[in-house]
């Protein structure tokens, strides 16, 4: 069954769900033609210490979906506290998100935001249908930690800080 999304009782659910505080991070890849690609998620976490999985998931409706698929390696960009533009950044629908911005290299050529508190890079896993999204599973291949870095948090539809 299709829920249309201004059905009051889908909104209601997202709001309920954003009462739980998240962190913000930027997903980033290579589209098949090899320019970078990125974009803002919240829904991440880890599955597994041994191997090292993390979990994420993407709105199937999004044009970016089908690059995110076929991806052979992508990164999760750890948002640092002073990043807001960053998030919003990569939460546009501008086409180049990646104008003008500085970035380094990873794993085949993954692309790694600097300034980050932490960046895991990710060979494809797993895929799976999750009603509306893909659920997308990443082997950590590499991680790296900025302990002098606090995150990015996001609740109730705003950007906050750790006290």
């Amino acid at each position: 069954m299709t829920v249309p999304k201004n059905d009051p009782a889908v909104r209601a659910f997202r709001d309920t769900l954003g009462m739980f505080p998240t962190g913000v991070t930027v997903i980033t890849a290579r589209a098949p033609g090899g320019q970078p690609i990125g974009l803002t998620v919240s829904s991440f976490n880890s599955v597994s210490l041994t191997p090292p999985l993390i979990v994420w998931s993407l709105s199937g409706h999004l044009p970016s979906v089908r690059a995110f698929e076929n991806a052979a390696v992508y990164a999760i960009n750890v948002l640092a506290e002073d990043q807001q533009d960053i998030s919003q950044r990569f939460a546009s629908r501008s086409d180049d998100k990646f104008a003008g911005l500085e970035y380094v290299e990873g794993v085949d050529g993954v692309p790694l935001l600097p300034g980050c508190v932490a960046w895991f890079q990710c060979r494809q896993f797993a895929r799976h249908p999750g009603g509306d999204h893909v659920v997308f599973i990443g082997e950590v291949v590499r991680f790296e930690l900025d302990q002098a870095r606090k995150p990015l948090v996001f609740q109730g539809g705003a950007y906050r800080r750790l006290a």
